[in-house]
Order: structure tokens, then sequence, then C-alpha cells
């Protein structure tokens, strides 16, 4: 049995940003078209009228001042509102493979690797541009990696369980090194149309190296434990898959065939869920949530990440014991634990404990143990 590490990390950030400002603007234009438009039924009571949303709005319901796109220019247009992402010929890189591409790179220079010391690629997100071939092969060829590689899906705990399944591979000698990638272009799920929601994701893409300790540098965080929980329910769900669909009518323009939630609900379900996730994970490793110097919660709602830590730690935490990068970033559906952990964990000295968590659809929950050494 071999002890798996943490040994790097890499961002992919887009160079687009819109900030809160901006989506309100498009947002507010948008509703008073579709207000225009459909005056008559509005007045006759057939149709609800367009709420207009506002900057404060977005920042009480989630703590989120601004995101990255991988295209502005088609949401913020009132007659789109939807990233205007061309489409790839077949002898072209994946748009998810470039963003993988530039993470990877980042996260091998990290941890002192190259492509050569790679066996295995795991590309772990929410939303996969296609259904085959998968995208971590290509990822995979692009970066001449030899062994073999597999996409997983876990929405927003992919990047934990990916983790995990690195993790387990290291630990049995299956794997000498594994590269746990995140593309995560939520932008293209999201439905900028609805006032509750629009303001909710960002894109972005992250990469870890997870590999037998015996031959990482020093500086690296010795992966303790991992926990994984699914339980089903629909309160988060995207009816987007493979399969084509559309409604009897003829028209594909579903609802659900983008992003939605249950909002209230998922905040009374999941948090109860991941706060005894979480403390059991440390009490199975003999620890307790004062032993942690630090915890990289999933960042999707502030007011979510803050109930979670006062409930685990039995007080409100520190700024500095739960960094939030989600009001820069916004929800970044898997990716976001690890951006805080790559940007949150380089002043960790040896014997340092931490946890990173993610949660989401599924409902899903994943944990893992970390000690710098």
């Amino acid at each position: 049995m071999y002890q798996p590490v943490i040994s790097g990390t890499g961002v992919f950030t887009p160079k687009e940003i819109i900030t809160n400002e901006e989506l309100v603007i498009a947002f507010n234009a948008y509703a008073d078209l579709f207000n225009a438009e459909n005056k008559a039924a509005i007045e006759a009571g057939e149709v609800d009228a367009k709420n207009h949303s506002s900057v404060d709005f977005i920042v009480a319901a989630s703590g989120i001042h601004q995101r990255y796109v991988m295209d502005k220019s088609g949401i913020l247009d009132p007659l789109i509102m939807h990233p205007m992402l061309r489409q790839r010929g077949d002898d072209e890189p994946g748009i998810m493979a470039e963003m993988a591409l530039d993470a990877c790179n980042k996260a091998l220079a990290d941890a002192g690797k190259t492509a050569q010391d790679i066996d295995i690629v795991i590309v772990a997100a929410s939303n996969l541009e296609r259904a085959y071939p998968a995208v971590a092969i290509e990822v995979q060829d692009l970066l001449g990696i030899e062994g073999f590689g597999f996409d997983m899906n876990v929405a927003c705990s992919s990047a934990t369980f990916g983790i995990q399944a690195a993790a387990d591979m290291v630990r049995a000698g299956t794997a000498r090194a594994v590269l746990v990638v995140n593309p995560e272009i939520c932008s293209g799920h999201l439905e900028w149309r609805d006032r509750d929601c629009h303001f909710i994701f960002g894109d972005v893409c992250t990469a870890t190296v997870i590999e037998r300790k015996d031959g990482a540098t020093p500086g690296h965080f010795d992966i303790l434990s991992t926990k994984c929980l699914t339980k089903f329910s629909n309160n988060i769900r995207n009816n987007n898959g493979y399969l084509r669909r559309s409604r009897p009518d003829g028209v594909a323009d579903r609802r659900d065939m983008q992003f939605m939630q249950n909002g209230r609900t998922v905040f009374k379900q999941v948090l109860p869920i991941v706060s005894k996730h979480m403390a059991e994970h440390l009490a199975a490793e003999g620890l307790s949530a004062q032993d942690l110097r630090r915890m990289w919660l999933h960042q999707a709602n502030k007011a979510m990440n803050d109930f979670i830590g006062k409930k685990v730690l039995g007080r409100v935490p520190e700024p500095d014991e739960q960094p939030n990068i989600l009001q820069d970033y916004a929800n970044t559906s898997s990716a976001g634990s690890i951006i805080a952990f790559s940007k949150y964990s380089d002043d960790f000295e040896a014997g340092d404990l931490g946890i990173i968590c993610s949660f989401g659809a599924g409902y899903s929950v994943g944990s893992v143990i970390v000690r710098r050494t």
C-alpha cells in the first residue's frame, strides 16, 4: 500500500469577467423586452411579468460580486442571454480539453512533474461537452500521457469524488500519479433569463496531481482519508443530457433543460447532511474540528458556507479558517473547493490539518482530510 498525496494544483481562469452591474443591466433589458412583447397576456393574467434584478439582491442572495466566463458577449445580449461558444471541428481540441490543458500544465509544474510521470487522467465535472470520446482521453492525448483516462460526473462533488478515486488507485499501486481535472463551463447550462438564478455560476478549470508520497517533492499534502456520500434528490437537476428530447408540441426550449433547483429546500436538506458528514469523517480518523487549521468548502453560496462552518466548528469561523472565493469566481461547481485550496494552502506549516469538502446535486458530499508535510 502506498501513501497518496496532493503534490500540485493548477487553475485556469477565463479572461472575460461579468460584474454584477453588467449582469443586472443585461437582465433588466431582457425583462423589459419580455414584458413589452407579452403585455396583453400579462394584463390578462395569463403570463407573469418579469421582475427586475439588482446588485443588492444578488449580493444578499449569494455573496457573489462577479464571475469569469468563456464568453460574455452572448450572455450580456438581451436578445441572446447565453454564451456564444463556436462549434469546434472534429479535428480541433474541444473547449474543455483546451481549458484543461492550461490547468494541467500549471498543476504539473507545481508538483515538479511532467506528463511522463502521470499514468491516469480523470476528468470530473458537472457537465461534459459530449458523451464520447471521453474528454479525459483527449486531455491525455494533448499532454502526451501514456496510460488511460476516463470521465466522471457527480455534479458539484465531482472533484472530491475524483480525488478519492485517484487516491485509491495510488494507494493500491494501480498508478504512480494521477491528474484529476475539473473543467466547468457552468455558463453553458445556466438559464440567464431566470432572475432567481441568473447570477449563480461562472467558468473555470482546476487540476490536481495525486501521487505516491515516495516520489513527491517536499511540502506536499498527505491525503489522510477520503469519504463520499450520495443521497438521491431531484431538488437540483438538469435534464439536458445526451438524449435528444423535445416537448410533445415540438418545442425544444424547455426550462428544465437548464440548471434548476429548489433553493430553499436544498438549503434545509443539504446543510445538515454536509455538517454531519464532515463531523463523522473527522471522528472516524480520531480528529475533531478543533484540529483543523482550515476548511476549503464548495463555493456555492456564502450563507451556506457560513452555516456549515459554524455548525462544524461550533462557532463562527475566522476568515482564515474558511476562505471564500465565490465573490470573485461565483459558483464554479466542482472546481470551487479546489480553487480555494489552491489559493489558500501555501501558508500551511508541517503538521497543519485541513479538509476539502464539496456538496451538491445528487445529493452528493465528498471530503478529503489532508496534512501538510
